[in-house]
């Protein structure tokens, strides 16, 4: 590990820190004397997982503060900013605003029927083999779950809701969450004085922002969104001292990721075609955040960096 530490008087606030990419970037972010500011939002049941995470960043002995609010309102964004002043004081700023939300709608655009294909395929095994189909599928069923992913595309379609569509309140919120939101915060900082001298500011797209995956239409559109405010951001604020860049992460197990249905099918195709031969873990991509932190890094600004071990390319 590069033994680096921070300035003691640097923060980063990472919006959507509980899981996956966000906690991975504070641990390891924690682990080099950056002290944070985590905003996330979560159930009163999910407290008894997330509250010793959150205890550990502190064992590293660094400044922790939490906020379980909505970080997509303006009066929750108003009350981080105004208790972080307090804890920042004269000499305290903000070295990083990581925005690591997973809000997004993920209902269809139009209905889908799957016919034939994966049944008419174990059908047709099972009746090679004079067995009841059945039994085929739990062979193929329990082989994909231990890892066998080339039979990703024999088994059933994911499950999508029948009756529920894409409308102009769920594309407006998703583009919001995902989107344009981190424009919002950084203006915010910005105007408050809050941002260190050499600030970074890290956006998280996927590779959904140029596939097309059923079900994904607005998160879609919203990380061309983020995409694009992103290099904004680097032309506009970049004279100003502030660094912005967006991470296309690969494809990685994570809450947001089995949020989408066919997940398990996504996950088996990343593994294929990945040149590493496994996915992407929330911990590879704090590494490109702990990167783009570092002081050399002052010259990537209005960047697209993919954090995905060439799974892109494949």
């Amino acid at each position: 590990m590069i033994k680096i530490k921070f300035d003691k008087n640097h923060w980063a606030v990472i919006i959507g820190g509980s899981g996956g990419f966000g906690l991975a970037a504070a641990k390891k972010l924690a682990a080099h004397g950056m002290n944070l500011c985590i905003v996330h939002r979560d159930r009163r049941g999910a407290m008894s997982r997330i509250a010793p995470e959150f205890e550990g960043l502190r064992d590293a002995g660094v400044k922790v503060m939490t906020f379980n609010l909505d970080a997509l309102s303006a009066e929750g964004r108003t009350r981080v900013l105004d208790t972080i002043a307090g804890e920042l004081g004269a000499a305290g700023k903000i070295r990083l605003l990581l925005h690591s939300v997973a809000f997004g709608n993920l209902k269809l655009l139009a209905p889908y029927s799957p016919s034939g294909g994966p049944q008419a395929d174990r059908a047709d095994i099972a009746g090679r083999i004079n067995v009841a189909p059945e039994t085929v599928d739990h062979k193929f069923r329990e082989a994909f779950e231990n890892g066998a992913d080339t039979l990703h595309a024999i088994l059933d379609p994911p499950d999508y809701a029948p009756d529920r569509f894409l409308d102009a309140e769920d594309f407006a919120r998703t583009l919001q969450a995902m989107g344009s939101n981190i424009v919002e915060w950084v203006q915010d900082i910005y105007h408050r004085q809050q941002f260190a001298s050499d600030a970074r500011v890290i956006g998280l797209t996927s590779e959904g922002n140029r596939v097309a995956w059923r079900g994904y239409a607005a998160v879609s559109a919203a990380k061309a969104v983020l995409e694009s405010v992103g290099r904004a951001m680097a032309v506009e604020f970049g004279p100003l001292g502030i660094r912005s860049n967006i991470i296309q992460a690969g494809v990685s197990d994570t809450a947001a990721l089995r949020a989408i249905p066919g997940h398990d099918r996504i996950m088996a195709r990343a593994r294929l075609r990945n040149p590493m031969g496994r996915l992407t873990n929330p911990e590879d991509v704090a590494d490109v955040i702990f990167l783009l932190c570092l002081d050399e890094a002052a010259w990537i600004n209005g960047a697209l960096i993919r954090a995905d071990g060439g799974e892109s390319l494949a």
